[in-house]
């Protein structure tokens, strides 16, 4: 299936279908979208993003496609396919974009016609900005993409996903299971959210950009924040979720009472541990 140009159904064009349809573009695939708004499709055709979309439910587009990918809310995923999932042809692969895993795959995978696979992926790469006027197929440079393969996967579609993982530009493709994956993003995305949301609210000066440098900056880089989406996705992902809030704070909670009663040899401790696994990832660089 992967030695010859493919067509390609993206089923939300916002800033990550977007950034898909521009990098699979540029590797000669025929790209065709589905969305919501007018104008991104617009915007998408006037810069040669897609060859063509529709606000419509095109069953041409859906039946002719080889591989779907949806960037949609989880909800908004799965009444798509229970409303046209029945659409897709035989050999069709679905794949997406969802960053919680638990709550969509077995609804997904038990939807779908028979012959039609969906085999479940999570682009680490991203932007505070939305919308396809944003989209930049560079981000997936030096970027990490993971597949979640079930049990119900063939691993003809588990080579489709990572193929479409290489010709999206990522660096570093791995595999997990459904809840290696959800406990990994819980920490490494969702809390990292929950930090910067947090910090930006714990000091009410209305001046405070003034003063703000760099550190401040980088830290809350990711708390100009979709809240419709990080909701639906930490209260899918709650009990994962809560359990990475508790160890950040007992960290926390054990720097604070260190700096409290001059424990100097705690604070260093921690100041080396952190440094040491912070430097692993400039020797593995991605997002």
């Amino acid at each position: 299936m992967t030695n010859e140009p493919k067509t390609v159904l993206i089923i939300g064009l916002g800033l990550m279908g977007g950034s898909y349809a521009m990098a699979l573009k540029r590797k000669g695939h025929t790209v065709n979208c589905i969305t919501l708004s007018k104008s991104s499709i617009d915007y998408a055709l006037s810069r040669g993003i897609i060859d063509r979309g529709t606000t419509d439910i095109d069953e041409e587009l859906i039946r002719s496609c080889d591989i779907a990918v949806f960037a949609l809310y989880p909800h908004v995923f799965i009444e798509w396919i229970e409303r046209y999932g029945n659409l897709f042809k035989k050999g069709a692969i679905i794949t997406d974009v969802t960053g919680v895993k638990s709550a969509v795959i077995d609804k997904i995978q038990s939807l779908l016609p028979d012959g039609a696979e969906f085999i479940a992926a999570h682009p680490m790469a991203g932007r505070e900005s939305s919308g396809v006027e944003n989209a930049d197929d560079s981000v997936f440079k030096n970027a990490n993409y993971i597949v979640v393969p079930t049990e119900k996967n063939t691993e003809k579609a588990i080579y489709v996903c990572e193929w479409l993982g290489r010709e999206l530009g990522f660096e570093r493709i791995t595999r997990l299971s459904v809840d290696e994956h959800d406990r990994m993003i819980a920490f490494l995305s969702q809390l990292t959210h929950c930090i910067a949301v947090s910090l930006m609210c714990a000091n009410d000066d209305e001046d405070i950009y003034k003063y703000t440098g760099d550190s401040f900056r980088d830290l809350t880089r990711i708390a100009k924040i979709n809240e419709t989406m990080w909701c639906e996705l930490f209260s899918l992902n709650k009990e994962n979720l809560l359990a990475e809030i508790d160890s950040f704070m007992k960290q926390m909670t054990k720097l604070r009472n260190a700096i409290e009663y001059d424990d100097e040899s705690t604070v260093k401790s921690m100041m080396r541990r952190s440094t040491e696994r912070r430097c692993n990832f400039d020797k593995n660089p991605g997002v």
